[in-house]
């Protein structure tokens, strides 16, 4: 989840009856949703004994701290792990993976029943996941080709503050809502639903 250190395991698996000595250089950059690296994030380098048949866990962390500041809107980070089995002229294999982290920002809750020409009030809360405070931050509602945009104040570290929103449907028919969320610290987090408006 976005804000939260990343906890990452390898697993490695000597499959033979041989020992293996195995040497693992790690990395970690963010991406943007091309595959487009923007900076480096970690960068660690390992050696392994590996018994017969035997198997092994790599633990990999990355803070928040370390990766907070290069994120794009994309939120995403690819981790690659070179391990190359030595006394083997060079026996190397390759594993990426791509880690896209998720929001868990914005909340957004109807009433039980909408219906055309009545007012409906509508809760949206919208959180701060990041140890560390945030401020300019600034709620975009779009609804009905409209858009409203909201002053919010600061927020404390893992702070989770609500806003109610009132409007009234004008025809019967499905009805989307969208919330962009955004401060100083990061941008353009979304939620949406489709409301479905009844007859009068």
């Amino acid at each position: 989840v976005f804000g939260k250190d990343i906890n990452l395991i390898l697993v490695l698996s000597n499959l033979s009856s041989d020992r293996k000595s195995v040497r693992v250089d790690m990395s970690a950059s963010t991406i943007l949703y091309t595959r487009r690296a923007v900076a480096e994030i970690l960068k660690a380098a390992t050696s392994v004994e590996l018994g017969p048949k035997q198997g092994k866990h790599i633990r990999v962390k990355i803070p928040y701290t370390h990766y907070g500041k290069y994120l794009t809107t994309d939120k995403r980070i690819q981790v690659t792990a070179l391990c190359e089995v030595m006394r083997t002229h060079g026996l190397k294999l390759l594993v990426e993976k791509t880690i896209i982290l998720e929001d868990t920002n914005i909340i957004i809750k109807l009433p039980r029943r909408v219906v055309v020409n009545k007012a409906v009030t509508l809760e949206i809360s919208y959180a701060n996941p990041l140890p560390e405070p945030v401020s300019r931050c600034v709620l975009l509602v779009t609804l009905m080709n409209q858009q409203v945009k909201i002053n919010l104040a600061r927020l404390a570290p893992r702070e989770r503050s609500k806003i109610y929103f009132e409007f009234t449907p004008r025809r019967a028919g499905p009805l989307q809502l969208q919330v962009d969320f955004s401060c100083d610290k990061f941008s353009h987090v979304k939620g949406f639903v489709t409301i479905a408006v009844a007859p009068a």
